[in-house]
């Protein structure tokens, strides 16, 4: 199965002739939910607004089959003030090949997500205040991100629509996404021009890579106004430090999410889950986390604007331990030469942050509030995408007892270089 995915993979990135289209699905606005749901271009079985259509290449094959490649890439220069500041030059990056055939009220999808940040992420890790999570050589990561695997996700989806209404899906990977949380900030175009990982990351879509996923999933629509439910088993545990292969494990975890799309340009979504030991350096403890977000599409003549506002809190099971993280994030593209964007974040830190002086348990230590604001001019558009230049600043407020790590005041600076595949509908 992974070799045909592989195969797969590599033949739509050496396709010669992709070029932007439309389809019932895929490439532009949906014109219903159920619709929507069947595009599938986001991660795992996660949801944007119908109104919305990402950058993405497009073929048809005469057996019926339509081919898609998205994806970007990243060149960033980070520079960061404070003790704890540091500077480096790394690139994030993914791309997704798709493919996908409807017979009849059937429809499958096969997809795999790549990234090379294992090669393109030195040490590890790039740097960024107040960011915890994972390890890197054996430590917490301490204001740092990790890299995301070469395998993102190597998914099969299966939905079977009943009447014009109702539509069951089915969703098995490897490598992929539970129904637990919001659209992953990689693909979220509310986040497309930022190129760094939420602070809150770990408190609300850190799961967007786990494995041996299984979801399954029941929508009911009326034009284009829907509801849906998901429920889904996975292995627990994050990703470790080897980023280069895939991983296995017993399914341990499990999630359920309820999606709502009240018109075209939102989604809302609330989801519960249980993740057994997701954290190398503390294996005994159990999380239950809960999310709740709601995303917004809207264009007009000559903007479009995607926002999005999310909470997420993390529960130490048999504990009285508990960390809570919101985020207001938006970008707003102007004639398809300029976008803006903010994000900004209230987040709760832990001991991790304290290094080696850190406590056995983890606990909360302090909230921090990070704000960032950008601006990126497109460079060029070609038929299959379009490349930019931009640069972004983010202040951060630290807590009082972490102020003498840190400084009162600390802040950081990255300047961007992004090329994408597709240039979408703005």
């Amino acid at each position: 199965m992974l070799r045909r995915f592989l195969l797969l993979g590599i033949a739509m990135l050496a396709a010669p002739s992709l070029h932007p289209q439309m389809s019932m699905n895929m490439g532009g606005p949906a014109d219903s939910f159920t619709e929507n749901v069947l595009r599938h271009d986001g991660s795992g079985t996660d949801l944007e607004p119908a109104s919305g259509a990402p950058p993405m290449l497009m073929q048809m094959t005469a057996n019926h089959w339509m081919l898609m490649l998205h994806g970007n890439a990243m060149a960033v220069q980070q520079q960061q003030t404070g003790p704890r500041g540091h500077d480096k030059f790394f690139s994030v990056n993914w791309f997704m090949p798709m493919a996908q055939r409807a017979w009849g009220q059937n429809q499958i999808t096969l997809r795999t997500m790549l990234s090379l940040e294992p090669g393109t992420i030195t040490g590890r890790y790039y740097p960024e205040l107040f960011q915890q999570g994972e390890t890197a050589f054996g430590n917490p990561i301490v204001d740092g991100q990790h890299p995301h695997n070469l395998f993102m996700e190597i998914a099969a989806l299966y939905d079977r629509k009943f009447g014009n209404r109702a539509l069951a899906s089915f969703y098995a990977a490897p490598v992929g996404d539970p129904a637990l949380g919001p659209e992953a900030f990689p693909h979220r175009p509310s986040a497309s021009e930022d190129p760094l990982a939420p602070l809150g990351h770990h408190l609300q879509d850190s799961t967007h890579i786990a494995d041996d996923v299984l979801t399954g999933g029941l929508a009911w629509s009326r034009n284009q106004t829907g509801i849906r439910v998901e429920a889904s088993g996975f292995h627990g545990r994050e990703p470790d430090e080897n980023r280069w292969h895939i991983e296995v494990g017993a399914i341990d975890s499990w999630a359920a999410r309820l999606t709502v799309a009240p018109k075209r340009d939102w989604v809302v979504q609330y989801s519960l889950g249980h993740l057994h030991s997701p954290e190398a350096v503390h294996p005994t403890e159990d999380i239950l986390r809960q999310t709740a977000s709601v995303s917004y599409h809207h264009a007009w003549q000559p903007a479009s604007l995607d926002a999005l506002a999310i909470w997420g809190r993390n529960h130490t099971i048999a504990s009285a331990e508990h960390a809570n993280g919101y985020l207001a994030e938006a970008t707003l593209h102007i004639k398809d030469r300029h976008a803006l964007w903010t994000r900004i974040e209230n987040v709760d830190r832990t001991s991790d942050l304290l290094g080696s002086a850190a406590p056995p348990e983890e606990s909360v230590v302090g909230r921090v509030q990070a704000y960032t604001g950008g601006y990126a001019h497109r460079l060029r558009n070609w038929s299959n995408g379009s490349t930019e230049l931009g640069a972004q600043f983010t202040g951060y407020r630290t807590p009082s007892g972490l102020v003498p790590l840190y400084d009162a005041h600390p802040n950081g600076v990255a300047a961007v270089f992004k090329v994408q595949l597709g240039r979408g509908e703005k």
